[in-house]
């Protein structure tokens, strides 16, 4: 059976490649991902690696786990359905709901605006 691990805090330079050459020693590798911001497409600092078998996952968890990579602590554990982690993240959630800043609740766009348009003011002419 196939198991996921997180591998989190990699270094910038680590590549999909590298990253598989990483892991390949503790068996077959299914897969690697590094995660990559869609804006700038460089690296978020950390990825996925996919086993073929359990028990090499689990090695390479034990091994790899606080190991240091290019001055870097790498943590390796398994990975969570991204579903429980959507889950979680709203139950934890200490907001209810998200108001920009300068706004109430109960305020409409339009009255922000009118409050914007009062709090600037034109500098007065000097009259000599």
């Amino acid at each position: 059976m196939v198991k996921r691990i997180y591998v989190g805090n990699l270094p910038w330079s680590i590549t999909k490649i590298r990253l598989e050459e990483l892991f390949s020693s503790f068996g077959e590798v299914e897969d690697a991902l590094v995660i990559s911001d869609k804006y700038t497409g460089r690296s978020r600092g950390f990825g996925f690696i996919t086993f073929k078998k359990d028990g090499d996952a689990d090695k390479a968890i034990s091994e790899m786990n606080e190991k240091e990579v290019e001055g870097r602590t790498l943590v390796v554990k398994e990975a969570r359905p991204l579903e429980k982690e959507k889950e979680r993240s709203q139950e934890e959630s200490h907001f209810e709901e998200k108001i920009p800043v300068g706004r109430d609740k109960h305020s409409s766009e339009r009255e922000h605006k009118e409050r914007g348009r009062k709090k600037r003011k034109k500098p007065e002419e000097k009259i000599e």
